[in-house]
């Protein structure tokens, strides 16, 4: 099971949204490469980076990625936000970026195979894929993003329950079991995660990671 802390960017800060909304920031965490080297030196398998502005604006955050590859190293970087092109998606991997994420990207007009290997990200509220900083939808079901994902032979998704993101209300165990049913990759988990219980709730459905920001901020589930 992997246990990926997140940092969310936006401004020049490290910040949580409440419900994935711009406007009801519920922790200002301050420095975002303070974090990024804290949640390193947990030596986690991963940390997860998502630059909120350019995931609303576009444009992929090719300079924040080389500087929080530095910092995280040796720990790779999971880093999205703003990658609409296959060379946006390119340009992070030359930054040194382990695994690049794409959310709106995948579900537009380039095809999907184009991208190489990435992190798909299934972004869901009210049983609707959520595009362009979760602020457009995309009119696809989770099963419908999660069958296209299969068909272009996508390994990886992030699967996030919008809805409790930056809640702590706990995981969308039933969206994980639709998930589950629905791709046979990689699923890491996302949104209401609160502590290690939620972990092996979610462990339990079969799902492969848990991506977890507050709980781990606010020290709610250790790292360690």
């Amino acid at each position: 099971m992997l246990v990926i802390p997140a940092v969310d960017v936006l401004d020049g800060k490290a910040v949580r949204l409440r419900q994935g909304d711009y406007d009801r920031v519920e922790v200002d965490a301050g420095d975002p490469l303070e974090l990024v080297r804290t949640a390193a030196a947990a030596a986690p398998p991963f940390v997860h980076v998502v630059a909120l502005g350019a995931a609303r604006d576009g444009g992929a955050p090719v300079e924040l990625a080389r500087v929080v590859v530095d910092t995280a190293a040796p720990v790779p970087v999971q880093l999205g936000g703003g990658v609409r092109t296959v060379a946006d998606a390119e340009a992070l991997r030359a930054a040194g970026v382990a695994r690049v994420m794409i959310g709106t990207a995948a579900f537009g007009e380039v095809p999907l195979e184009e991208f190489g290997d990435v992190v798909v990200a299934v972004d869901v509220a009210g049983g609707v894929v959520r595009t362009r900083g979760w602020l457009e939808s995309s009119g696809l079901t989770t099963r419908d993003a999660l069958e296209r994902c299969t068909r272009a032979g996508v390994t990886k998704v992030l699967c996030t329950a919008v809805e409790r993101d930056g809640t702590r209300t706990g995981p969308d165990l039933e969206l994980l079991r639709e998930a589950r049913g629905a791709f046979s990759g990689e699923i890491l988990a996302a949104g209401g995660i609160r502590d290690a219980a939620d972990v092996d709730a979610v462990a339990a459905l079969g799902i492969d990671g848990v991506v977890v920001g507050r709980a781990w901020l606010e020290g709610t589930l250790r790292l360690a």
